[in-house]
């Protein structure tokens, strides 16, 4: 017998993660493995797939090969399957993620990636992960390639048809245009139905604008299935004004931000909020990148007030020559005191997370390299 042979071991329960020096047990692989940072990620989210969204380990393959034998670097992190059946009979999957370790930045590459995978396996859903960013795909497999769309979830285990095509059609990120546009289109049914001056107006859209953000980041640290911020919600409840009861319950979240007064509330008809919730219920305001966010606002505020407010907006194309002639550093401060939209704070910020980054991606390239090694090694002392 091979000496430090690892012996097999029965499926933990799925809350347990097991680590044994340098070794990290993969539950459904049944054997020791290097604990490297994507693989302690990996195994984190196994737990997530099993606890939070009911799957089980008969309806997951780890690692698995997504276009026949020999193909190493094909290999998808997780293939799901709708039932163990599926799997057993190699039917089209539900569900591939891709996971990558934390210190990784998840981009462009890695939404191809995954939609390769998905493409290769049929499957009509995707997740790229780690604990910074874990975002929701659905692949059109009647276009090419690059078309999907970014979506609120993955389906729960037991989630009917009705429930899968409902998670399909629900929030979207923002493109530019689209969340520029729509706050145009809220700005107008507010004039129009309440009569207000463009400077009040603005008000009652931020209100409704916080209570969205609170609502999407209750939904997605809870994982509820329903929707709060949305007209059949708000229609279904008892009660004069169900989106100021949400206001309230917004207001009591950011209460140490100070953000709102006291006893302030949504002066809005019922008639009105429910407009502007139709409006805006189908997209991710949480998920929508802040420089997005910015430019949105800019081109709203500069279209809508033309300088009444005294705010006027630096065009981007200036904004990044000034911070790429400062060159930030980690560690330097930033201060901009009439910061509007935050446009130069937000490049500041990305330009330094980028070399942060690009330093921990190097380390972890290192770290994954002595790794490889030493496994190599202890390959050659056993063989």
């Amino acid at each position: 017998m091979a000496k430090n042979k690892p012996v097999p071991q029965p499926y933990a329960k799925p809350d347990q993660i097991q680590i044994r020096g340098n070794q990290i047990f993969s539950l459904l692989r049944q054997k020791w493995i290097p604990l490297t940072p994507e693989e302690m990620v990996r195994q984190q989210y196994l737990q997530v797939l099993v606890e939070e969204y009911g799957f089980n380990h008969e309806q997951i393959a780890e690692e698995m090969e997504v276009t026949g034998r020999g193909s190493a670097q094909a290999r998808a992190d997780f293939v799901i399957w709708r039932t163990p059946q599926d799997k057993t009979a190699e039917k089209s999957p539900l569900i591939v993620a891709e996971c990558k370790a934390d210190n990784v930045t998840i981009d462009r590459a890695v939404y191809a990636q995954g939609e390769n995978y998905a493409r290769l396996t049929n499957a009509p859903f995707f997740v790229t992960h780690n604990h910074r960013e874990t975002r929701y795909w659905r692949v059109l497999h009647d276009k090419m390639p690059k078309h999907v769309e970014e979506i609120e979830g993955i389906p729960h285990a037991d989630a009917s048809d009705k429930e899968i095509k409902e998670l399909i059609e629900r929030l979207k990120v923002f493109k530019e245009d689209e969340f520029a546009d729509l706050l145009h289109q809220c700005h107008n049914v507010i004039r129009n139905r309440e009569k207000r001056d463009p400077v009040a107006a603005f008000d009652e859209i931020a209100k409704i604008l916080f209570i969205k953000v609170y609502v999407e980041r209750e939904l997605k640290a809870k994982r509820k299935r329903q929707n709060l911020f949305s007209v059949a919600y708000l229609e279904e409840q008892i009660g004069d004004n169900p989106l100021e009861d949400l206001f309230q319950k917004t207001k009591a979240h950011y209460r140490t931000d100070r953000i709102f007064e006291p006893d302030e509330k949504l002066n809005l008809k019922p008639a009105t909020g429910i407009e502007i919730v139709h409006l805006l219920e189908k997209y991710n305001l949480s998920d929508t990148s802040e420089d997005i966010k910015g430019i949105a606002f800019e081109r709203f505020l500069g279209k809508t007030f033309r300088g009444e407010i005294g705010q006027f907006f630096t065009p981007r194309p200036i904004v990044e020559f000034m911070v790429r002639m400062v060159d930030p550093k980690e560690g330097e401060i930033i201060c901009d005191p009439a910061s509007g939209s935050g446009g130069f704070l937000i490049r500041f910020f990305e330009m330094v997370r980028e070399q942060i980054l690009a330093d921990a991606d190097r380390q972890y390239q290192e770290y994954k390299a002595k790794i490889d090694v030493d496994k190599k090694f202890s390959a050659d002392e056993g063989s």
